[in-house]
C-alpha cells in the first residue's frame, strides 16, 4: 500500500479516536450541569407563570419575543460599524450568530459574500503567515549571528517555539483588553480570544455587545476589529509552520513518485545507455550520485565531500534536472569511487577536495574541473 494511503488511513483513525475521547469527556464534565440548569429554568418558568398568571401560550410569546429582542440589546445592528463586524465573522468563518440577515435579499447576498470572501481571506491569512515566518527566521538568523553562535542556522524547534509563544502572548494581550472592555474574568475574556481566533465562534461571548457600543465606543470598536485581525495572521502564521507541513506531505510524495517514474520510464527508453554490471555492487549509500549532482547544481558550489553525507540527507535532492546522457557518467564516476586503483592517492574515508585530486572542486554553472574522473569530463559539454 503507498505511504499516502497509509497516512490517510492513519488520520481518519486518529481523528474518530480524537472525536470519540472529546465526546466521552465532554459528557462527564456537561451533563449533570445542564440536567441541573434544565430543572433550575423550569421551576423559574412555572414560578413566572403563577406570580403573573400566565397561560403556556402567553408564556410561550413572551419567549419569542425576547429571543427576538437580544440582538438588539447591544444597539442597532446593521449600521456601517454594526455590518462590518458581521462581514468580518463571516468571512473569517467565527460565526458567533449575535446578528443575521433577516431579508431574503440579506441572505443570498451572505451566500454569495462568503462564497468569494472566505477563500481570499484564507490565502490572505496564509500568505501573510508565510511572510512572517521568513521574517522570523532571518532576524532569528541575523541574532544568532550577532551572538556568535556556531551554528547560526534557524531550526523547525526554533520557529515552533517562538510561534506558540507569539500565540500566547496575542491571547494574553487580548484577554487583558476584553475583561477591562466588558467586566469578563481573566479567563473568560481569554476563552473569548481563545474561540474567536481560532475561528470556533461559538457566540456565548460576544464583544461589542453591551451599552450600545458600537455607535458610542469608536477606540474599542476600532481596536476589537484590529485585534482580531491581527490575531487572525498570528495564528494563520503557527498553522503555515505547523499544519500546513503535515498537509502537504501526500503532495510531495506524489511529487517523488512522479519523479521516480519519469526515471524509470527514461532508464527503459532504447537510446538509454546500459547500466554497468560494477555498478550494481556499489553500496546503496554509495549508488545516489544522481541526487549528489543534483544537490551540487541546486548549490552551485560544493566539494566531492557530498559523497559521505548520508543518503537519507540526499535522497529528496532534484533528480529531474539532471540531463540524460549523465547516466553513463553516473555509472563513470560510481566505478571511479568503488575502484580504489583508479584514485590510489584518495584514501577510502578521506576528503576528495585536495589541491590536486578534486573530484568536483569547484563548481559552477560550467563544472570548471572534472580532472579525477575522465569518463565525467567526456560529458561536460551536455551539462
Amino acid at each position: 500500500m503507498k505511504r499516502q494511503n497509509v497516512r490517510t488511513l492513519a488520520l481518519i483513525m486518529c481523528t474518530f479516536t480524537y472525536l470519540l475521547v472529546g465526546a466521552a469527556v465532554f459528557d462527564a464534565l456537561e451533563s449533570e450541569a445542564e440536567t441541573a440548569e434544565k430543572r433550575r429554568l423550569e421551576a423559574k418558568s412555572q414560578e413566572l407563570k403563577r406570580k403573573y398568571n400566565l397561560s403556556a401560550e402567553s408564556y410561550r410569546e413572551l419567549e419569542r419575543v425576547v429571543l427576538k429582542l437580544k440582538p438588539h440589546k447591544a444597539g442597532v445592528q446593521w449600521k456601517f460599524a454594526g455590518s462590518f463586524y458581521f462581514a468580518i465573522t463571516v468571512i473569517t468563518t467565527i460565526g458567533y450568530g449575535h446578528a443575521a440577515p433577516s431579508t431574503d435579499g440579506g441572505k443570498v447576498f451572505c451566500m454569495l459574500y462568503a462564497l468569494l470572501g472566505i477563500p481570499l481571506t484564507l490565502v490572505m491569512f496564509q500568505s501573510l503567515g508565510e511572510r512572517i515566518n521568513t521574517l522570523v527566521r532571518s532576524l532569528l538568523r541575523r541574532l544568532k549571528k550577532r551572538l556568535g553562535m556556531r551554528r547560526p542556522e534557524v531550526s523547525m524547534a526554533n520557529m515552533v517555539t517562538i510561534g506558540f509563544f507569539s500565540c500566547v502572548s496575542t491571547l494574553c494581550v487580548g484577554a487583558a483588553a476584553f475583561s477591562h472592555y466588558e467586566n469578563w474574568s481573566f479567563f473568560q475574556a481569554y476563552y473569548y480570544c481563545f474561540i474567536t481566533l481560532t475561528t470556533i465562534g461559538f457566540g456565548d461571548y460576544v464583544a461589542l455587545q453591551k451599552d450600545q457600543a458600537l455607535q458610542t465606543q469608536p477606540q474599542y470598536v476600532a481596536f476589537s476589529f484590529v485585534y482580531i485581525l491581527a490575531g487572525l495572521t498570528v495564528i494563520g502564521a503557527f498553522l503555515n509552520l505547523v499544519v500546513l507541513r503535515f498537509m502537504t506531505m501526500n503532495a510531495e510524495d506524489e511529487r517523488r513518485d512522479a519523479e521516480q517514474r519519469a526515471l524509470l520510464s527514461r532508464a527503459g527508453q532504447p537510446g538509454a545507455v546500459p547500466a554497468v554490471p560494477e555498478a550494481a555492487a556499489v553500496a546503496p549509500a554509495e549508488s545516489g550520485f544522481r541526487n549528489v549532482y543534483a544537490e551540487v547544481l541546486h548549490f552551485q558550489s560544493v566539494c566531492s565531500c557530498l559523497w559521505y553525507k548520508s543518503r537519507e540527507k540526499l535522497q529528496y535532492s532534484i533528480p529531474m534536472i539532471i540531463p540524460r546522457d549523465l547516466s553513463s557518467s553516473d555509472t563513470g564516476v560510481e566505478r571511479s569511487h568503488s575502484s580504489p586503483a583508479r584514485c590510489p592517492e584518495t584514501p577510502e574515508h578521506r576528503c576528495f577536495c585536495r589541491p590536486r585530486r578534486s573530484a568536483i572542486s569547484s563548481v559552477s554553472t560550467g563544472l570548471q574541473s572534472l580532472a579525477a574522473f575522465p569518463g565525467f569530463a567526456k560529458r561536460r559539454s551536455s551539462v
